[in-house]
């Protein structure tokens, strides 16, 4: 029988300050009461699934839910670096109204060009992005020869990996919704890839 992987991704829980709408890319900010809720949720929604391993970024709004997750399944909980989310330079921390107001001439670059753009500040473009996070993915799915994989990551992390599933261009990377605390479900084959569940 034909190896393959079916990976669950997840997105963390809502985030402290969310109802601002802040940019957190690689700032190491916590999850609320409801976020976690919510990655309580999915631990029990998981419960009965038989993981293989539990993988999260080294950001806490992550790697909590990924412990959360783990409660109920005896595997390791590997934390990556490289699984973090979007670097977003000078804008990291910012709200999005912020943004708007401070940096106009870069919002208007970033929407002619999505994935060439990068904030100021050593911000990471999409392109570079997308390389190092399938980087990343790849390698966890190398660490399994076949079974079940859970992802605890981040709105563009799942968004890159899902265009990927897809074979989606990255110019389109932002027309995939990521819900707080979402799941979705891929299965991948030697010559095929399928998505089961989008922000499920």
């Amino acid at each position: 029988m034909e190896k393959s992987h079916k990976v669950y991704l997840i997105r963390h829980g809502q985030v402290v300050g969310h109802e601002n709408f802040p940019v957190c890319g690689h700032t190491d900010i916590g999850l609320t009461d409801v976020g976690i809720m919510q990655m309580k949720q999915m631990a029990e929604r998981l419960r009965l699934v038989e993981l293989g391993g539990i993988y999260s970024s080294d950001l806490q709004r992550a790697s909590i839910g990924a412990q959360i997750i783990a409660t109920h399944h005896n595997v390791p909980i590997h934390s990556i670096e490289k699984m973090r989310e979007m670097h977003f330079g000078d804008w990291e921390g910012m709200t999005l109204s912020e943004i708007r107001s401070n940096f106009p001439e870069e919002l208007d670059r970033r929407q002619k060009d999505i994935v060439n753009f990068a904030a100021p500040g050593n911000g990471e473009s999409v392109a570079v992005f997308s390389k190092r996070i399938m980087e990343a993915f790849e390698n966890i799915l190398s660490r399994h020869e076949s079974g079940n994989i859970a992802i605890v990551a981040h709105g563009a992390v799942n968004r890159v990996i899902l265009s990927h599933a897809l074979s989606l261009d990255l110019s389109k990377i932002f027309h995939i919704q990521q819900d707080y605390g979402c799941l979705n479900i891929i299965d991948y084959f030697p010559d095929n890839t399928l998505v089961q569940l989008m922000n499920g």
